[in-house]
């Protein structure tokens, strides 16, 4: 019996109406945390034809001009035309921003730091394996480089007749945990009604499906794997006049990609005293180091918490029987090992920052190259793993 299998991920553009929705929500954020680093976001954000929404509940000591930002980040995304049906210059922009609830606040804020309590109860999930260098799965790894790539040639101006909205999707095949061919592609993209679709097919292909997957390492043969490029036949009508975006949608997109567990909270639009970020990010930096470590390979960290109460109500890492020591022993030591704290994690990771808008698309895991911005990617701790472990 054969144990080849198929696992796919998808991906989205930075122009896809609710990726427009988290970079908005994340500007926000950013400009706040630039000038008041402890201060208290919870964003949100809709986009649809002609308008954006911006609601939620702040608390700051300094300003933020909320429609130029909104205009600023559409502008950046690649809304510059009427024509478009959205665009930075004629959207209306309307804002409902109330503090936070003194409730909320009373759990959270504490006489010393180190007792701050988290910002909500949840589960949160990170998740590491060795299928990439990043070590990430390799279908949504697959599928975000591909949407970069197709962000960047409407950028650069290859193809003149692309517009912002995009979507890719990989299918792998696995032989047992092992990625090993790629065996179907989807990539959808908006465009202008002066194109035909064979034209986009075969330029899409060629310079964006096969330069990323090229390279990838598994078995890939342009001529055998199976495409889908704007399988409806036309893309001409899209962004967030065809589809209303909301902060928050694409939670899956955001992180592995299916593979692996998801606690439900979203990341943008929210400081890191709200453990459903943080504390994700603090799950990846976990599980990626004990992979890079050689405790297993392939691991997936669960934290969760109870709002206002500073420590973890539990730990847990799952190997999936691939651990290399005692994977009691794993469990057993990620306390002491790592502050798990909201405190901890915000101090260790240098989280009061303005770095999350460049999170808001193209997934906030895996990311070649960024460590500077994206701590929890950082592999600091293997050495503190191999010695506590004895690796």
């Amino acid at each position: 019996m054969s144990d080849k299998q198929l696992f796919t991920s998808e991906s989205v553009t930075e122009g896809h109406p609710d990726k427009v929705a988290d970079a908005i929500s994340d500007s926000v954020v950013d400009a706040i945390l630039s000038a008041d680093a402890n201060g208290r976001v919870a964003c949100e954000t809709m986009v649809t034809t002609g308008m954006a929404v911006v609601a939620g509940e702040i608390s700051t000591s300094t300003y933020v001009d909320i429609p130029k930002l909104v205009r600023g980040t559409i502008q950046r995304i690649g809304y510059t035309d009427a024509a478009y049906g959205f665009d930075y210059e004629t959207c209306a922009v309307l804002s409902s921003i109330d503090e936070q609830s003194g409730d909320i606040a009373m759990g959270v804020d504490r006489d010393s730091p180190e007792s701050q309590g988290a910002g909500d109860q949840g589960l949160m999930f990170g998740y590491a394996s060795r299928e990439t260098a990043e070590l990430m799965p390799m279908p949504i790894h697959l599928s975000h480089r591909m949407a970069e790539r197709l962000a960047a040639v409407r950028k650069d101006g290859s193809f003149d007749y692309l517009r912002p909205d995009g979507k890719t999707q990989v299918t792998v095949e696995y032989e047992g945990d092992r990625p090993v061919r790629i065996d179907t592609v989807v990539l959808s993209t908006q465009h202008g009604p002066d194109v035909s679709l064979e034209q986009i097919r075969k330029e899409m292909v060629e310079s964006v499906v096969k330069p990323v997957l090229a390279d990838c390492g598994l078995e890939f043969d342009p001529a055998k794997t199976n495409y889908h490029i704007n399988p409806t036949g036309r893309f001409v009508l899209g962004g967030p006049q065809a589809d209303c975006g909301l902060t928050g949608r694409k939670i899956i997109v955001d992180t592995y990609g299916g593979m692996g567990r998801h606690g439900g909270g979203a990341f943008s639009g929210k400081d890191p005293s709200k453990v459903d970020r943080s504390a994700s990010y603090a799950a990846r930096h976990v599980a990626k180091n004990l992979v890079a470590a050689g405790a297993a390979d392939r691991i997936e960290v669960q934290l969760a918490y109870a709002i206002g109460v500073a420590d973890p109500v539990s730990v847990r890492v799952d190997s999936f029987g691939t651990a290399h020591v005692d994977e009691a022993k794993i469990n057993s030591s990620l306390r002491e090992l790592f502050d798990l704290t909201p405190n901890g994690i915000i101090s260790s990771l240098d989280l009061r920052r303005g770095i999350f808008s460049v999170t808001s698309a193209y997934g906030h895991f895996g990311r070649p190259g960024s460590d500077d911005t994206f701590t929890w990617e950082r592999l600091n701790r293997v050495d503190d793993i191999k010695s506590a472990l004895g690796l």
